[in-house]
């Protein structure tokens, strides 16, 4: 039993599924809670027709592009905002000289409580690499301007530029981040052949937009995180390395895609996830024959334990203000979720978790409240949510597939994970989805894309 976690954890990162058996009931259990409705009651958000200069088609047509992007990203808060479709409706269209004094008895018989409207101006009137952008958000009840601000884009950085104007205004209304400006990194096959598999590095916008390769090892990929100011990834490299395959851990620059080995002591140097700073990171290593859990400074490479027990203890994954870190061990003789305080070894370990037969990829809801996991039951894996105590549980998956790698987003507000669909006997697809972070599901952000695995939401 002693190096089950060891395969387990190797295991979920290069495969794709497993045969299960039935699960055995665990002799303690913690309250499962059924998901309800939220009884919040939606804000109606109109984005108006945007203004551009007459007669200016190519304006026309990134001014509705980004129109349409304001629009779907707060889509995605479904339980907060209702986004009626008012595009290319004259009776709602503004005016240059009425830009920000909007029609408020218009909006108030459509029950609007937020107006958004846009403005794009071509500065120099040669090249759309130098537009004006233009967004104002105002408050219907109180008839109250909430926010303005101006910003060049161009066609290239249109999508970019679009989701920081989105988050403007998200921001104004409700005072708080959104994930409109957020990356997600994940794993894909795409690119392998029968021959042999490779698994590469991709980054791409939280809402599957603009996905782009980040590696070339042509090697297998397993386990990234990305760094607080979204300018690194550390990920680890299964590869031969001399006559026999290693795990090693390697960083790369997002800008401009150069890599690093970070370490590369015998066997596991994996599971990595940056710490507050970027300047350290939490690593599983295994060069003492025992899987366990260090602190590493990236710079000097100086080591501290965080975790010393015969069982293996990997995965970490620790809260957003550094208190409380959660980690897999097999200490009950099969792999199961825990907390510790960081600050020391073996400090304040906590089991939390005792449902499915084991469990995989426990991850901190970013305020620190809760974790999300995957658990094998019912012969697969389903996802689930457990207070940091352990005292309360929430099942957020059952019958949507196998249901893996479960990553919160920046807010806490939802959750990114992959999920495998038997298409036939000899074929399966593995695509990212996005839940709200009560188990409704938002959408898929792949699609045909390989098998996508692993997917870590920025901070």
């Amino acid at each position: 039993m002693k190096k089950f976690l060891f395969t387990l954890f190797i295991f979920s990162n290069l495969a794709f599924g497993e045969e299960g058996t039935t699960v055995t009931p665990a002799t303690t259990s913690p309250i499962i809670v059924a998901v309800g409705e939220a009884a919040l009651e939606k804000q109606i958000i109109a984005i108006s027709d945007p203004w551009v200069h007459k007669g200016d088609s190519v304006l026309k047509k990134a001014a509705t592009e980004l129109s349409s992007l304001l629009a779907n990203d707060f889509s995605f808060y479904q339980k907060n905002f209702n986004v009626p479709n008012y595009f290319g409706n004259e009776s709602f269209a503004v005016s240059d000289k009425n830009f920000r004094k909007p029609d408020v008895a218009l909006w108030k018989s459509k029950n609007v409580n937020y107006v958004i409207q846009l403005k794009l101006a071509n500065v120099n009137n040669k090249s759309l690499e130098n537009i004006q952008a233009e967004i104002y958000v105002y408050d219907v009840a109180s008839n109250k301007e909430l926010g303005y601000l101006s910003q060049f884009v161009s066609i290239l950085n249109l999508r970019e530029k679009g989701h920081i104007l989105a988050d403007f205004a998200y921001q104004k209304i409700l005072n708080k981040e959104s994930i409109f400006k957020t990356k997600i990194i994940f794993v894909s096959d795409r690119g392998s052949s029968p021959r042999k598999i490779v698994k590469e590095l991709y980054m791409m916008d939280f809402d599957g937009n603009n996905a782009r390769k980040i590696t070339n090892h042509n090697e297998i990929v397993i386990s990234p995180d990305i760094s607080g100011d979204k300018t690194k990834a550390i990920y680890s490299l299964y590869h031969k390395r001399g006559n026999k395959k290693n795990i090693d851990l390697y960083m790369v620059d997002l800008v401009t895609f150069k890599t690093e080995m970070v370490s590369s002591m015998e066997g596991i140097n994996s599971g990595a996830i940056f710490l507050k700073g970027d300047q350290e990171i939490l690593v599983t290593l295994s060069m003492s024959g025992n899987a366990e859990i260090y602190k590493m400074d990236l710079k000097s490479k100086q080591l501290k334990q965080i975790t010393k027990n015969l069982a293996e203890d990997v995965d970490p994954s620790l809260s957003r203000d550094g208190s409380r870190m959660t980690f897999l061990s097999n200490r009950p003789g099969k792999a199961m979720v825990y907390t510790l305080d960081p600050s020391g070894v073996e400090k304040d370990v906590k089991r939390i978790t005792f449902v499915g037969k084991y469990n995989t990829s426990p991850r901190f809801n970013p305020t620190g409240d809760d974790i999300v996991f995957s658990s094998w039951v019912d012969n697969g894996f389903d996802l689930y949510r457990v207070d940091a105590t352990g005292s309360e549980l929430v099942r957020l998956t059952k019958d949507f597939g196998s249901n893996e790698d479960p990553s919160f987003s920046n807010d806490g507000e939802f959750i990114v994970f992959s999920s495998k669909r038997i298409l036939s006997r000899q074929s399966s697809v593995q695509e990212l989805y996005i839940m709200d972070r009560d188990g409704d599901i938002i959408g898929a952000v792949t699609s045909s894309f390989g098998n996508c695995i692993s997917p870590r939401w920025s901070k």
